[in-house]
């Protein structure tokens, strides 16, 4: 695998993460947490005016647009594990910027995510 697709995975990957971010802190919101308390279509008329579920969903359509360039180039089955790298950048995520508490039982099963992901890349 060339480092261009490589670095190309990784970038898809944490932009994906960053895009879910983005979207928790839009239903996070309380204007959004209110309209979800009334029902989908107001859920739906709070999400259509919000700029971080937006801005999320920009971030993601990126993300696959550029995942579509790496699956031209890569196997499915040497592309789709490194998605599995996303969920130690959500749990930082979630960690870091959102105050989660993550128990040890979730870190050692991120680690043996991330365990497969090194197996899988050093395989191609």
């Amino acid at each position: 695998m060339s480092f261009l697709v490589l670095s190309l995975i990784l970038l898809t990957v944490f932009a994906s993460a960053c895009a879910q971010l983005v979207l928790k802190l839009g239903v996070a919101d309380q204007k959004m947490q209110a309209a979800m308390q009334s029902g989908i279509y107001d859920s739906a008329l709070a999400a259509l005016f919000s700029p971080f579920i937006w801005f999320g969903l920009i971030i993601y359509a990126l993300s696959v647009v550029l995942w579509l360039w790496v699956l031209s180039k890569v196997d499915l089955s040497v592309a789709y594990p490194f998605v599995g790298i996303g969920f130690v950048v959500t749990m930082l995520f979630g960690i870091l910027l959102l105050n989660e508490n993550v128990t040890p039982m979730r870190i050692i099963g991120t680690i043996l995510i991330v365990g497969g992901c090194v197996l899988v890349g050093r395989s191609a």
